[in-house]
């Protein structure tokens, strides 16, 4: 099989030296990585083969700086791994192929309704899929109508802005936690938050009010289905309970099997007619059922453990791109990750420092 190089962007999370050994221990091929970062720091391009910063995906000449670096690496395929980012690129996908480079996202139409949380629960349920409790906000009015029409103060309730990502625009208000339980209890980076304050929060929008989504709040762990799609047909699933998660990015997981999750997974699939790589985040209540929360049409931070399972999801994303023969893959539940710490140290002037130890 020949040799390839591919584009990972966002390749200075702390989540990509896991994502970068599914490409490289695929066992059948040699595979290039070429990584781009809006980071300075130096450290990131020794995560990769070959290291490119770049603005972030939301500026305007964002795609067309990937487009030379695609051309000037000859890279085979990229895989946006930013949500806002696969938005831009779907778009151009014709730009990428008249130079050689296969864009690994689904159709621009899909795209931007899995993009925007709010789009996605109208059209779920609209198609009769099974969709948390919600109510759109663009004002003020509509976050207190909102916070009614959900039972608070009764019941706490999720604050999310539509094309937030990484937790980023994500607050829990919960009438029986006040500032001080919060400020006592919680950790700093906690998603609780008193109502009142989050009202003032709200009132400080100056011209731009994002659009925002109030949902449910479901007390469980959060569950994750990767899945690889075929135009709309799901190829391969697995799942794990996010046991430990920091800022969205799963410390501890462990791969179980929820066929429920699953067949919600295979029909929002279908519906949307997704292609590729995809993730699923479900929350369960307090009964343990699953109820989809968020759709990621790209790789997950924490697809290696499904990896580790014995389904490489990344590699046979690049196989089903190349028209090779998929294998049939058997699934090691109970797989379990834990993310400890690794280090890379650099001297003043960036380059790397190899320590005896």
């Amino acid at each position: 099989m020949r040799d390839l190089t591919i584009l990972l962007s966002a390749s200075g999370s702390p989540s990509i030296p896991g994502l970068v050994e599914c490409f490289k221990k695929n066992g059948e091929r040699n595979i290039r990585i070429v990584g781009m970062d809006m980071s300075e720091e130096p450290s990131a391009k020794y995560l990769v083969d070959k290291f490119y910063r770049v603005p972030a995906a939301t500026s305007k000449d964002y795609v067309d700086i990937v487009l030379d670096i695609c051309e000037k690496e000859n890279v085979d395929i990229y895989f946006p791994n930013i949500s806002v980012e696969v938005t831009a690129v779907s778009k151009r996908k014709n730009d990428f192929s008249k130079i050689g480079t296969i864009i690994s996202a689904s159709e621009q139409t899909s795209v931007e309704i899995a993009n925007n949380k709010l789009s996605l629960y109208q059209f779920l349920k609209d198609k009769g899929v099974s969709v948390p409790r919600f109510y759109g906000v663009h004002s003020i009015n509509d976050f207190e109508e909102g916070c009614r029409y959900l039972g608070y103060p009764d019941v706490p309730v999720c604050l999310k802005i539509v094309d937030g990502s990484g937790s980023r625009g994500v607050r829990i208000i919960d009438s029986k936690r006040n500032r001080y339980q919060i400020f006592v209890n919680e950790k700093p980076n906690s998603f609780f938050v008193a109502y009142e304050d989050m009202l003032n929060i709200l009132k400080e929008a100056e011209g731009e009010f994002h659009e925002m989504l109030l949902v449910e709040y479901l007390p469980g762990n959060e569950y994750t289905v990767d899945l690889l799609a075929d135009k709309g047909k799901t190829k391969y699933i697995a799942g794990r309970d996010n046991i430990v998660s920091l800022m969205s990015i799963a410390q501890e997981s462990v791969v179980v099997e929820d066929n429920d999750a699953y067949e919600m997974s295979k029909a929002v699939v279908e519906c949307l007619g997704l292609d590729g790589n995809i993730g699923f985040d479900f929350m369960r209540d307090k009964n343990g059922k699953p109820f989809l929360m968020d759709l990621n049409p790209r790789l997950t931070a924490t697809v290696s453990v499904i990896a580790a399972a014995g389904l490489n999801l990344p590699y046979l994303r690049i196989k089903q791109l190349l028209n090779e023969t998929l294998p049939e893959v058997d699934i090691n539940y109970g797989t379990r990750l834990k993310r400890r710490y690794g280090e890379i140290y650099t001297d003043v002037n960036g380059n790397k420092i190899d320590i005896g130890m």
